[in-house]
C-alpha cells in the first residue's frame, strides 16, 4: 500500500509540474485527462479517452512527461499511454463502470448508488466508421435534471428551445453558452441531445479533441469528403469546450462545417469557457461566426442554487444509503463555504456520505467542516488571464489593446507592453512562450527581456512600483 501511495503521490506532483512548466490552457487541453494506470518493473502505465490525444502527447510531450516522472519518482524507466476503453479484452468478463456523479450544473443522480449513464452511441447515421463516430450522450443528463437558478435560466431556456423546436428552421444559430468549470454548461449540450434524438432528429455531441481526432484521421484514410458529408447531413451538431480547437487547417474546417451547416438551417450549438471575442487564437472569421448567434453566459452559481444542487445529490445518495441524512443547516453551511462550482458541491456530498458511512456517526455542522475543509482550505484563488491583464494596462495607460499586440515601438507603448509582459510571469501559470504568443507572436526572449527590465525599474523607481502593485490588486480582486 505504501509503495502505491507513493506513486500515486508522485504522480500528482508530476501533474502539478507539468501545468506550471507548460502552462494552465496546454496543460487543460492535452494534459489533464492523462491517468495513472499502474507502474511495473520500472513502467509507468498512463491512459487517456481518446487515441487522438495518445497520439498527440506521445508526439509532443511524451519526453517531458519521463523526465518530469523520472524526477518524482527514480523508479521509473519508461512510460507506456494507451486509451480507456470501454471494451474489454477477449476472454475477459465484462465489467461494471464504477458509478459516477454528475457535476455540471445539477446531474440527475447522486454519487455512490446512482443509474449508469445511458449512451446513446449512434451519432451518425449510416456509418460505424470510428472516425466519424462522436462522444456518447449521458442518458442522465436531461432537462428535468437540471437545477434551475437565476444564474443558468436563460442558458437553460435557449437550449431546450432549440431542443424541442419542430418547426424544422434553425433559432438562435449557432446558440453558443460560455462558463467556468463545473457550471453546468456540459449538461446542457447533453440534455439538448438527448432531447433531439427522442424527437428522432439527427444529432452528434463532439468535443474538440474529438473533432480535431475525427478530422485527422479522415485524411489519413482518404475519407475527408466523407466525413464533411456526413457531419453536414445532420440536423443537430454539438461541440464543447471549443475553445480547444487548434491548428490552421483544422479551424478552417471547422468554420466550413459551422457555414454549411448553418446556411442549410441546420442547427449548431457550442459550448466554451469565455466569449467568442476571447477565442484569440482562433481564426477570425470563425469566431466572428459563432458570435453571429445567441451568446450566453452562465453566471458562476448563487447561494439558492447551489443548495438546490446540494439538495439534489443528497436526496438521490439518501436513496441509495438509507438513514444517511444531512439537516438544512449543515446543507446550508455547506452552501455557503462553497462557492466555487458543481465539482466542488459533489467532492463535499462525497465526502459527507464518507464520514457518515465510515464513522458510523451523524453529520453536524462540527463533522461538516472537517469533512470539507480540504476543499474550503485548497479553494484555489481568482484565475487571471493573459487577456485580462492586457486590458486593464491598457487602459490604465491611455492605449489600446492592438497598440500592444502591435509592433509599434513608441515609448508610450513599449512601457505598458512591457508591464503587461511582466504581470503576465508573476501571475500566471504561462511560460515564456506562451506569454510571446499572446503578445503578438514575440519571442520568448523579448518576453524575458521585457520581465528582467521591469523586475531592474521596480527596484529603483517608487512610482512605476506602486503603479505595478494597484495593477496587481486590481487584477487579484
Amino acid at each position: 500500500m505504501a509503495d502505491r501511495e507513493a506513486i500515486g503521490e508522485a504522480w500528482v506532483r508530476v501533474k502539478r509540474r507539468l501545468r506550471a512548466e507548460v502552462g494552465e490552457d496546454v496543460f487543460t487541453s492535452w494534459l489533464a485527462r492523462l491517468e495513472l494506470s499502474g507502474l511495473e518493473n520500472g513502467q509507468a502505465s498512463l491512459s487517456v479517452p481518446t487515441r487522438f490525444l495518445k497520439s498527440w502527447i506521445e508526439a509532443h510531450y511524451l519526453d517531458r512527461i519521463v523526465t518530469t516522472f523520472r524526477s518524482e519518482f527514480a523508479g521509473v524507466s519508461g512510460i507506456a499511454i494507451t486509451v480507456r476503453s470501454a471494451l474489454r479484452e477477449p476472454g475477459q468478463p465484462a465489467r461494471r463502470p464504477a458509478p459516477r456523479l454528475v457535476v455540471e450544473g445539477g446531474g440527475a443522480t447522486g454519487p455512490l448508488g446512482g443509474p449508469q449513464p445511458v449512451a446513446a452511441t449512434s451519432p451518425l447515421p449510416g456509418s460505424d466508421r470510428d472516425e466519424f463516430a462522436g462522444a456518447p450522450l449521458d442518458g442522465r443528463l436531461t432537462f428535468d435534471s437540471f437545477v434551475l437558478g437565476r444564474s443558468n435560466a436563460l442558458a437553460q431556456a435557449a437550449a431546450e428551445r432549440i431542443a424541442q423546436n419542430d418547426r424544422g428552421t434553425a433559432l438562435y444559430n449557432p446558440l453558443y453558452i460560455h462558463a467556468g468549470v463545473g457550471l453546468g454548461k456540459t449538461h446542457l449540450l447533453h440534455a439538448a441531445g438527448n432531447a433531439a434524438r427522442i424527437d428522432g432528429r439527427r444529432a452528434i455531441y463532439l468535443t474538440a479533441d474529438r473533432f480535431m481526432y475525427g478530422f485527422v484521421a479522415s485524411l489519413k484514410a482518404q475519407t475527408s469528403h466523407a466525413f464533411k458529408e456526413r457531419l453536414r447531413g445532420i440536423d443537430l451538431l454539438i461541440i464543447d469546450d471549443v475553445q480547444f480547437i487548434q491548428g490552421k487547417t483544422i479551424q478552417q474546417e471547422f468554420g466550413h462545417t459551422l457555414n454549411a451547416l448553418i446556411d442549410a438551417g441546420r442547427q449548431v450549438v457550442v459550448a466554451a469557457d469565455r466569449p467568442p471575442s476571447e477565442l484569440e487564437s482562433m481564426d477570425e472569421r470563425v469566431r466572428s461566426r459563432l458570435a453571429g448567434g445567441l451568446v450566453v453566459e452562465i453566471a458562476p452559481l448563487d447561494e439558492d442554487l447551489r443548495i438546490g444542487i446540494l439538495s439534489q445529490r443528497l436526496t438521490a445518495v439518501a436513496a441509495a444509503h438509507p438513514g444517511f441524512e444531512v439537516s438544512p443547516a449543515v446543507v446550508s453551511y455547506v452552501a455557503n463555504a462553497i462557492s466555487t462550482n458543481g465539482r466542488d458541491l459533489e467532492g463535499a456530498v462525497n465526502r459527507l456520505l464518507a464520514h457518515a458511512t465510515l464513522t458510523g456517526t451523524a453529520v453536524t455542522i462540527e463533522t461538516a467542516e472537517t469533512a470539507i475543509r480540504d476543499l474550503v482550505r485548497n479553494r484555489e484563488p481568482k484565475r487571471i488571464r493573459i487577456e485580462d491583464i492586457q486590458k486593464l494596462v491598457a487602459s490604465r495607460y491611455n492605449v489600446s489593446r492592438s497598440d500592444i499586440l502591435s509592433e509599434r515601438r513608441t515609448a508610450a507603448v513599449v512601457k505598458p507592453r512591457q508591464i503587461a509582459m511582466y504581470l503576465s510571469k508573476v501571475l500566471t501559470l504561462r511560460s515564456l512562450p506562451e506569454i510571446g504568443r499572446r503578445f503578438g507572436g514575440r519571442d520568448h526572449t523579448t518576453v524575458l527581456h521585457a520581465v528582467r527590465k521591469i523586475e531592474k525599474a521596480l527596484d529603483g523607481d517608487t512610482t512605476l512600483s506602486e503603479e505595478v502593485e494597484l495593477l496587481k490588486r486590481m487584477l487579484q480582486e
